[in-house]
């Protein structure tokens, strides 16, 4: 007979193997190289914040609901059922996805592994948001590496839904640098501020940079504590910025008036929508 090959000291005795080869953490033989070794790390050290907002959830004693967002592979949600829900008889996973092929699989993989408290949902953002498939509140939202606007369709989804956490690992921040390109000109000789983007490199870094602190003082503007930290060992500029917000209390004025602030000082008016409401 024979023996069962050895626990991997890197991986938590919880975890299942089925799931990371299928997320491709592990090898088909199911073992470690450098580049999933360096997958695995990043997999939990995301979790390692992840974690104690489940953990408050579960202490209520009260049935919970996580949505990820812009789901994609569903990889987040996974790994959050794997590592945390699995063992415990309350809480659901709903990934909502646009592309059908992507729920498809998540369905399969989700069935194949047991994961019952597990759904998918091929819905676009103001489907998600209105749909009975759901229930009226979400208690977190989670949107990883959801490119471009689809981070913004996250928080406007958790708004609707009066998350208590929302956790955004945002990706491809192109809409507000397209707007300061488009303005460039005029934003000269408006305020020397614009000398922050004068250089292409700058105007995407900084776009990227004013995307995700116009998104915290709207979270902040909806009644939400903000963290804003770095994910180590994550790649690629701006990829790496972890955004918690935690809801505490009522709608703050003075948020919402920076907010403003800041987009008619860059001549940014006509992305008010984005991030005022």
């Amino acid at each position: 007979m024979s023996k069962a090959a050895p626990p991997i000291p890197e991986i938590r005795p919880e975890q299942s193997i089925e799931l990371l080869k299928a997320l491709h953490i592990l090898t088909r033989d199911g073992k470690l190289n450098q580049d999933t070794r360096r997958k695995l790390k990043q997999v939990y050290h995301l979790y390692n914040f992840i974690e104690p907002l489940l953990a408050e959830l579960a202490a209520d004693g009260q049935d919970y609901c996580v949505a990820d967002h812009g789901a994609g592979k569903s990889y987040l949600g996974f790994i959050l059922y794997d590592l945390f829900l699995k063992a415990r008889e309350q809480g659901h996973i709903h990934g909502i996805e646009t592309r059908p092929e992507l729920v498809q699989k998540s369905r399969e993989l989700a069935e194949k592994l047991g994961f019952a408290r597990m759904g998918f949902l091929n819905l676009s953002v103001e489907e998600s948001i209105a749909t009975p498939e759901l229930p009226p509140r979400v208690d977190l939202v989670t949107a990883l590496h959801a490119c471009n606007t689809a981070t913004d369709d996250a928080i406007r989804f958790a708004l609707a839904k009066q998350a208590r956490f929302i956790v955004l690992v945002p990706c491809c921040q192109a809409e507000v640098a397209a707007t300061l390109r488009q303005h460039k000109n005029e934003s000269f000789s408006k305020t020397p501020l614009s000398e922050l983007w004068r250089h292409p490199i700058h105007t995407r870094e900084f776009g990227s940079h004013l995307t995700n602190v116009l998104r915290c003082l709207l979270l902040q503007a909806r009644g939400y504590q903000v963290t804003v930290t770095e994910l180590v060992g994550w790649e690629h500029s701006m990829k790496n910025e972890l955004i918690i917000a935690s809801k505490t209390g009522g709608p703050r004025r003075d948020a919402r008036e920076r907010a403003e602030a800041i987009l008619q000082e860059l001549n940014l008016e006509s992305l008010r929508h984005r991030f005022i409401y």
